[in-house]
């Protein structure tokens, strides 16, 4: 059989860019078949920036805090619902919003509530544990979450104010004495209608997280907080593997409609790259790695531009 080349122009490409319109939805339609859901799974929220330094014509490219540069930068923000089976197991992205309030006016914390809704409404999973950092740590995000029937794992600033009792009054949490750090404490976190379970966690390196629960039954010690704290790595192996593989930050066209639909193909790319490495029991990278390598490999025996 006659080997037939299929050429893809620029122009192609371009136009398929600028004439799609891949949703949110389509992610979710893809990757649900593969979730391995269950009560003790958990849903990851985080954002990143897709770095776009130098690009000065783009739409949706604006100056943000990046946590990877501790500082701003210019680029497109994602704020990302990953869906994990447990410390140890699979992760999955399941639901994002791009962040520009340019365009339609919603903050992160806005997009933060419209995804956990639809997680209620829709998708309708059997996991109801959500866990999240600092930056969605508002008292209205907190709310939401409870007055649902979930479980929230967060961080807190140490500026935060929390009450033991009437009697004490609020103090930052910085201010607190933990006599048992594994039981926590039971507080009142200002303008929070309900207790919550608070816990210090000192690393290594004597940094200190203060990680709340609603959850305040007994078998929630320090233990569960911590390894609730850990399971958060994964959206960050999500964020590298996303940037890394699939081109994210590479896109240059200058319409937000593009750049758009460039971030969903990058979205099923990531999820194609994770199904084949999972049938073939590699990972992701070794997958994307050996794409290339064949392509390498052919031309260096059959070279299509000759040595002089």
């Amino acid at each position: 059989m006659a080997d037939h080349k299929v050429s893809v122009s620029h122009d192609e490409v371009s136009d398929f860019l600028r004439q799609e319109r891949f949703t949110p939805a389509d992610l979710w339609q893809i990757v649900h078949p593969h979730l391995e859901d269950s009560p003790t799974a958990v849903i990851i929220a985080d954002d990143s920036v897709q770095d776009k330094r130098y690009s000065h014509f783009i739409e949706l490219v604006k100056k943000q805090y990046s946590g990877n540069e501790h500082g701003l930068v210019k680029g497109i923000g994602l704020v990302n619902f990953v869906h994990s089976s447990g410390n140890d197991g699979d992760f999955w992205p399941i639901d994002y919003r791009i962040y520009h309030p340019d365009t339609d006016g919603k903050t992160k914390n806005d997009h933060f509530q419209e995804m956990f809704m639809r997680l209620v409404t829709h998708k309708r999973l059997k996991c109801s544990t959500i866990l999240f950092d600092t930056w969605y740590a508002s008292v209205e995000n907190l709310k939401l979450i409870h007055r649902h029937g979930w479980t929230f794992f967060t961080t807190l600033k140490s500026n935060r104010k929390v009450s033991l009792s009437k009697e004490t009054g609020y103090q930052h949490l910085d201010k607190l004495i933990f006599e048992d750090q594994v039981k926590g404490l039971l507080v009142k976190l200002k303008e929070v209608p309900f207790m919550v379970k608070l816990f210090k966690i000192v690393a290594p390196n004597g940094d200190i997280d203060y990680v709340i629960t609603n959850d305040l039954d007994h078998s929630v010690n320090l233990f569960v907080a911590e390894l609730k704290n850990d399971n958060r790595w994964q959206v960050e192996d999500f964020h590298r593997g996303f940037k890394q593989l699939t081109g994210s930050e590479k896109c240059q066209c200058r319409k937000a409609r593009s750049q758009r639909n460039h971030l969903a193909c990058c979205y099923h790319a990531w999820v194609s790259l994770k199904v084949k490495a999972k049938q073939v029991y590699k990972t992701i990278y070794q997958i994307r790695k050996e794409l290339f390598s064949d392509y390498l490999m052919h031309e260096l025996r059959y070279p299509k531009i000759q040595a002089v």
